[in-house]
């Protein structure tokens, strides 16, 4: 802690000089530092972002990394039906990444991660995971033309495909997941076309044994269309994904499982939208998959009004089983989304669902924020069961055709005093109701965390 506290302090006094310098992006591998080596005079934050190898300042190296700490408490998790610990637990996350370039052609992006999970009674893969090299791949970039690049990219890596319902780096939870990728990226000022086929890594227990794993296949092609009258901006995509071993109410088995979808979405300084929707279909242990998922995120900031509220509307109809042991599945498969689907809790996953979630942020300062949201969840089919945000099952549908899972009440607070730091913290109360009081305890849930981040 002693060391984080020097880090942290050192950090906010140079960012008092560095405030062209940084931009932190949820893919670390899309931050770009090459402009720097216009600069004569240089601090040593700027030297660690872009230190020049060569003479012409076209080889160079960039180092950065994040430190992260969590405390976590839980009453009643899994509504009561797991023993209580009454002492919460801590998460702590460390990455570390280099990133050389070789002229304009050739880029290497190697990051080390190591989750860490304190005082947690038997932790998931997702909360603990030593120490991996969690990315590293390569890139040979061609330029096109003036304004268009191709980018062809092996390794290991991160995948994040648009709203990150489907596709996400997984931020939220402790252990953010990674992919042992072929890619192809083209970007233009109107287009960007990625092509990729994958092997899923799966995190293991011990230090650097996250090897390649041959169970979990995906591939896929995501479309972006920019400028777009009138709707703005529209993504085209296509994913499949192949599994050895998959398991829903209905059944276990191996899947294939092909998912086209499209998105509409824009984001202005008042107005945002995202409309999403998309068809599964495929074989899952000899029966036919069709599902689907429709999802409208809307939102208005009133810019002109104290506290710049942003009052938003979200809601979800994801496609849940009609009928059990029948030659069909309409499960839906939310394939790699991101962890704290329906806020940091990661109560529910995004399976057999409606879900209507009005929302409230306040800017109370320029550095200080509070958030509040309301979700309401029923079962979409009362053959399927509720499902884990990693789409694992949690509860069957199989003794009960109730269908209200219950409501959840959430708020945080978020400080962010410069960009290299976040604090958060939240509460969550979850209200039980009919269907997870006929399937197990069905106590009501309270959730409170902490979260303190640096970024470098």
């Amino acid at each position: 802690m002693k060391g984080f506290a020097i880090v942290v302090f050192m950090l906010i006094w140079c960012s008092s000089f560095s405030q062209a310098i940084h931009s932190f992006k949820p893919l670390r591998y899309d931050e770009d530092y090459s402009f720097l080596k216009k600069d004569s005079v240089k601090n040593w934050y700027s030297k660690m972002k872009f230190s020049s190898l060569s003479k012409s300042n076209q080889t160079y190296i960039s180092f950065g990394g994040e430190m992260r700490f969590q405390y976590f408490y839980t009453k009643n998790e899994q509504w009561g039906d797991v023993p209580q610990d009454n002492d919460g637990y801590i998460l702590t996350r460390w990455l570390a990444h280099a990133d050389f370039h070789a002229g304009q052609h050739f880029r290497t992006f190697v990051q080390l991660q190591s989750s860490l999970a304190n005082s947690r009674p038997d932790p998931s893969p997702v909360e603990d995971n030593p120490l991996e090299l969690h990315q590293a791949f390569v890139d040979i970039n061609t330029n096109i033309s003036h304004a268009s690049k191709l980018t062809f990219r092996i390794g290991r890596q991160e995948l994040m495909y648009g709203s990150q319902r489907l596709v996400s780096v997984r931020d939220n939870p402790n252990n953010r997941q990674s992919f042992d990728a072929l890619r192809s990226i083209f970007v233009s000022p109107k287009y960007k076309v990625d092509l990729f086929y994958s092997h899923y890594v799966a995190a293991k227990p011990n230090i650097f044994d996250d090897g390649f794993n041959k169970n979990v296949k995906f591939w896929g092609a995501y479309i972006v269309r920019n400028k777009v009258p009138v709707l703005k901006n529209i993504d085209l995509y296509y994913f499949g994904l192949r599994k050895q071993h998959a398991k829903f109410d209905d059944g276990v088995g191996k899947e294939l499982r092909h998912s086209i979808g499209t998105r509409v979405w824009n984001n202005t300084r008042n107005w945002s939208y995202d409309f999403e929707a998309l068809y599964q279909f495929g074989k899952f242990a000899g029966k036919n998959i069709s599902a689907w998922t429709a999802s409208i995120n809307t939102a208005y900031q009133f810019t002109g009004v104290r506290l710049k509220p942003i009052l938003g509307i979200k809601t979800e109809l994801i496609s849940g089983d009609k009928k059990y042991d029948d030659n069909k599945l309409q499960t839906f498969n939310p394939l790699f989304p991101r962890g704290a689907y329906f806020g940091l809790a990661a109560l529910i996953g995004p399976v057999n669902l409606v879900d209507a979630h009005p929302s409230l942020s306040l800017n109370l300062s320029e550095k200080l924020s509070f958030d509040i949201d309301y979700d309401l969840f029923w079962r979409y089919s009362h053959n399927d069961g509720l499902y884990a945000t990693n789409a694992s099952l949690i509860y069957s549908g199989r003794k009960t055709i109730e269908k209200h899972i219950g409501s959840q009440l959430a708020g945080s607070l978020v400080y962010r005093p410069n960009d290299f730091l976040y604090f958060r913290s939240e509460f969550t109360w979850f209200n039980a109701s009919d269907y997870l009081k006929a399937v197990g305890t069905g106590k009501d849930i309270i959730f409170t965390g902490i979260t303190a981040q640096l970024k470098f």
